[in-house]
């Protein structure tokens, strides 16, 4: 039989019949430091992890993503600045080739490249036989803008039975750094001479749509000079509530806008009407008043 040790003195598990646990023939001094011994090798040697499953400096990028880009493109400016760089010039262009972006927004050729690809991958640009383009996703992203959340939903309907009331393009309008910016269309009986408009989201300040919302909401915008006529145009849509534009855009076309307002009691975004010199303007207005009064009280809540 072996004999235990004196828990204070002894070698430390001296006696210990072989096969029987530490614990038993350690006393309870010896036991924390045995285990304070095993923790401080355990901290010493941090435990590693299997080869291959996280190396970095031997990470691999698939042949078809662009490898990753740094913080800034080396000038100081951020990533997200230079990819929005990007999207602007693609935006302005249509479409362009890559060393004409790059230029255009003082980068590097390869940064470019990179920027770009990796737009690619994610939907906002696309590829195209003279470079670059606006994707879809981005298409979409900005389909989803307004000014107010339920805008679009609120001049839906209301928009659709004008269009098909009077047989004219009927447009839903905002201003924003100094246009004309076009939230949706709901095309009438159109006249040849307003395709050129349906194809764009964007037109000058001076339109009827954009002229109503200057003269009742007043906004601090970069209008550039204003024509000497404007003080006394404007003081006349004030007192009307609603804009004409007789061809003054464009030959052919003539418009009227009236403001909608929102929850806040201010114009938010704009009605107008579009049709050729055939049609009266005058008598226009009273259903468009009515229309934006419909919108506008969905606006509100009512």
């Amino acid at each position: 039989m072996g004999r235990r040790v004196s828990t204070h003195g002894g070698a430390p598990g001296a006696g210990r019949r072989r096969g029987e646990p530490v614990g038993r023939y350690l006393g309870e001094r010896d036991l924390n430091e045995h285990r304070g011994a095993a923790a401080t090798q355990t901290a010493e040697a941090p435990a590693r992890l299997p080869a291959g499953l996280y190396e970095p400096e031997t990470a691999r990028v698939a042949p078809h993503e662009p490898p990753p880009l740094p913080a800034s493109d080396g000038g100081g400016r951020s990533v997200l600045e230079g990819a929005f760089g990007l999207l602007g010039a693609v935006e302005r262009a249509g479409e362009a080739g890559l060393t004409r972006l790059a230029a255009e927004c003082g980068l590097p050729k390869t940064t470019a490249y990179r920027l770009l690809e990796q737009l690619v991958e994610l939907g906002a640009v696309e590829r195209s036989r003279r470079g670059y383009r606006v994707g879809l996703r981005l298409f979409r992203l900005g389909q989803g803008w307004q000014p107010h959340p339920g805008l679009r939903a609120a001049a839906r309907a209301p928009a659709r039975r004008l269009a098909r009331t009077t047989g004219a393009t009927v447009g839903i309008n905002v201003l924003r750094e100094g246009q004309t910016l076009v939230l949706d269309w709901t095309v009438g009986e159109t006249p040849a001479a307003l395709g050129p408009l349906l194809d764009g989201v964007a037109w000058p300040w001076f339109t009827a749509a954009g002229k109503v919302l200057v003269a009742m909401a007043c906004p601090r915008l970069p209008l550039g000079p204003l024509p000497a006529s404007w003080r006394e145009e404007c003081e006349e849509i004030r007192a009307r509530g609603v804009a004409f534009d007789r061809e003054e855009l464009m030959a052919g076309v003539c418009c009227l806008a009236v403001p909608l307002y929102g929850p806040s009691g201010v114009p938010l975004a704009s009605l107008s009407i579009m049709t050729d010199p055939a049609h009266s303007l005058e008598r226009l207005v009273g259903v468009a008043e009515q229309t934006a009064r419909t919108i506008s009280a969905a606006l509100r809540g009512r």
